[in-house]
């Protein structure tokens, strides 16, 4: 049996096959369920993301055909468009893969956190439905180990490498404590949408989105407990806004110098952090040039960002080396269990044969043969039981020319006789 690892990520497919071939939790017992069914599949666990689809798997040597014709009848695809998209691996590189994954390193945000909690998701799901024995319980429990001392021991996840999460990481240089702190966010698409978040999980608790329709900033308001407002109501939401982040995709700017004026006025001069996000801009450059507003553009984000993912990619290096050690102490540990395993059969296989002889002599000798002919007749068998399936197996190495194995046998058989031992 072999460990195998076959999918589909962001970079060898669409987003529409992404979605074609992506399992909700809904669908992912019973799919498992129907995977480890398959003759050719010992274990298995399926990791589904909007960005990949994987499934790793202990199989026999025709396992990937049989996974990539199950995938395709499962979600009602020619095994043929799954083939042009998909990756797959085998033993170590199939361990590596699973390793970089759960790190972040193959991901679409270098060192992105959240793909180790869906990882274990996956590894937790795949327990449920009783897809995991030995050998892929040991290999996650293993990539988590690794992962725990990726992020210990590098900065992988410590560097903003998104718009938005620069932005909150600007604005938490500015305010010490966000607990205390008002953001007011114009716009309400995706990259608002992931700045709210970041700013919630940092500790915002007042926060106000504006959109031209009230409802979509309902939408994204309401889960983080913030409030919604429309764009005309921007001049009253700003004379309480410490932090505000805009990104729509207006023509013309939103905030203006002079209700920037107006609004710090009614808030005594105590500083406003700004990011304009958008382009076109959202917020007129002169809004810059007052003494209590700190106005930083995209182009100053980028700039965080290139900084950042320097950092990053030096992590991102020590990770691969620390995930390389990883791969090497799979590969020793397991090979330690199949020496423990080869040792525990063979051992098996010895005693049966040893327990065979015994009731044997014991027979002959409760029909009165004579105890030193049974003595001799047991060693005799004995040896030839033994002897027998290595015989025959050192003949055909022979007749193969197969010097690897009669190297071994060799080493094995002869190095620890007792005539080597005196």
């Amino acid at each position: 049996m072999t460990l195998l690892a076959l999918g589909i990520n962001h970079r060898t497919a669409t987003v529409e096959v992404r979605e074609q071939v992506a399992f909700s939790p809904a669908q992912l017992a019973a799919a498992l369920g129907e995977l480890r069914g398959l003759p050719e599949i010992k274990e298995a666990a399926v990791l589904s993301t909007c960005n990949r689809t994987e499934l790793y798997c202990i199989a026999d040597a025709n396992g990937e055909q049989v996974i990539l014709d199950w995938l395709g009848r499962y979600h009602g695809l020619q095994p043929e468009e799954l083939i042009r998209c998909a990756y797959h691996y085998l033993e170590n590189d199939a361990a590596r893969h699973l390793m970089r994954v759960a790190v972040g390193l193959d991901s679409m945000v270098l060192g992105e956190p959240q793909i180790l909690g869906q990882l274990k998701d996956a590894y937790q799901s795949a327990r449920e439905a009783k897809g995991l024995g030995g050998e892929l319980e040991r290999l996650f429990q293993h990539t988590f180990a690794v992962a725990k001392q990726v992020r210990t021991e590098t900065g992988i996840g410590r560097n903003p490498v998104s718009v938005a999460y620069a932005a909150v990481s600007l604005a938490s240089r500015i305010f010490g404590d966000f607990g205390r702190s008002r953001a007011l966010l114009i716009g309400a698409g995706e990259t608002i949408e992931l700045v709210a978040r970041h700013l919630h999980e940092a500790g915002v608790r007042q926060l106000t989105v504006a959109n031209r329709t009230r409802e979509r900033a309902e939408l994204l308001a309401g889960p983080l407990g913030g409030r919604a407002v429309t764009l005309n109501e921007i001049p009253d939401a700003l004379v309480e806004a410490d932090i505000v982040i805009s990104s729509t995709a207006a023509p013309l700017p939103i905030l203006g110098k002079g209700m920037v004026e107006r609004a710090l006025k009614k808030r005594r001069h105590r500083p406003i952090f700004m990011v304009d996000i958008a382009v076109p801009r959202d917020i007129e450059p002169e809004v810059g040039e007052l003494s209590d507003v700190f106005l930083y553009t995209v182009d100053d984000l980028e700039e965080v960002i290139d900084e950042n993912r320097r950092h990053r990619q030096v992590a991102a290096d020590q990770a691969e080396a620390l995930i390389e050690h990883g791969v090497e102490a799979w590969q020793h540990e397991r090979r330690i269990r199949g020496g423990g395993e080869l040792i525990r059969d063979f051992r098996a296989h010895c005693q049966s044969l040893r327990e065979l002889s015994e009731r044997q002599a014991l027979a002959q000798l409760a029909r009165g043969d004579d105890p030193e002919e049974v003595v001799r007749r047991l060693a005799h068998q004995l040896t030839n039981r033994l002897l027998h399936s290595p015989t025959v197996a050192l003949r055909e190495a022979a007749s193969a020319e197969r010097h690897d194995l009669l190297d071994a046998a060799a080493t094995l058989l002869l190095d620890s006789s007792p005539d080597k031992s005196r």
